[in-house]
């Protein structure tokens, strides 16, 4: 069986695109599944929502549920399915529910501040 971790990670963390600032927060939650690297989840009241739209895609997640992806629009262009959210979580994950994970592509850097 393969081991979960999810803690609050300390700092505070910011997620930026094309140099607009998505979000800043002190709440990030980071999970790890047995050996995979461990994935950042941003509280979604902390990011700009508006800069965010649903996209069509959608995935099942053997462990955490359905992810519903996220196009990210910003001024100079548009990250398709940059962005992606569990929100029905299984019970091992409730703690992400309301939660975003960015993708790891040129255009988006997630740090710590």
């Amino acid at each position: 069986m393969t081991t979960i971790n999810i803690r609050q990670i300390p700092g505070t963390w910011v997620v930026r695109s094309g140099g607009a600032v998505l979000g800043e927060s002190a709440r990030v939650l980071e999970v790890s599944e047995g050996d995979n690297a461990p994935v950042q989840f941003f509280p979604r009241e902390d990011i700009a929502m508006a800069m965010l739209d649903r996209s069509d895609k959608t995935e099942d997640h053997a462990t955490m549920g359905r992810l519903h992806y996220f196009d990210i629009v910003n001024m100079s262009s548009v990250n398709k399915n940059a962005a992606w959210s569990v929100e029905t979580p299984n019970d091992t994950y409730a703690e992400i529910k309301d939660y975003l994970v960015f993708e790891k592509i040129d255009s988006l850097k997630v740090e710590e501040l």
